[in-house]
């Protein structure tokens, strides 16, 4: 029930009242979240896979087409992706140091995997219908960035204590 919703409010972000609720869920939540995203993002490549009977490694096992799936391609991507968020958060740390706002990386961190779910879910869908190129990323990058932009200014400027 709690990925349902950490689901439905990231499709409001940056509505403010999706952004706190969002807030409240446990970190542990949102990268269990993200990796079930991911999953669901794979599913075109592995059915592109497993139906292309003249690729490498079409005549091998079920089994080990799944193995060889889940280190060569599910693996990577994860790493891949947890290091973008880490960066993007970085970024809209700094942003919210320039803008005087009180936030952590810890904050920022979950608010950036959350903000992945659209593009994410837009590239499962196109990828099944064409070829979707690596362009596609950069587009994704920039939104979630300018998401989390904006969400930035949503936060309170810091009191300045005399």
């Amino acid at each position: 029930m709690i990925f349902w919703n950490s689901f439905l409010n990231s499709m409001k972000l940056p509505n403010k009242q999706a952004m706190f609720q969002l807030n409240r869920v446990g970190l542990d939540i949102a990268i269990f979240y993200i990796l079930i995203l991911l999953l669901i993002v794979s599913i075109p490549s592995l059915v592109d896979r497993l139906t292309d009977a003249d690729g490498f490694g079409s005549d091998i096992n079920l089994i080990f087409t799944l193995i060889y799936f889940f280190i060569f391609y599910y693996l990577p991507l994860t790493v891949i992706v947890f290091a973008i968020i880490s960066i993007t958060a970085y970024l809209g740390k700094l942003i919210s140091k320039i803008l005087k706002r009180k936030l952590h990386y810890s904050l920022l961190w979950k608010m950036t995997a959350f903000t992945i779910t659209i593009p994410f879910l837009l590239y499962t869908i196109l990828a099944f219908l064409f070829s979707v190129t690596d362009i596609y990323l950069l587009f994704a990058f920039i939104y979630s960035f300018g998401l989390l932009c904006r969400m930035i200014f949503i936060y309170p400027k810091r009191r300045i204590r005399s």
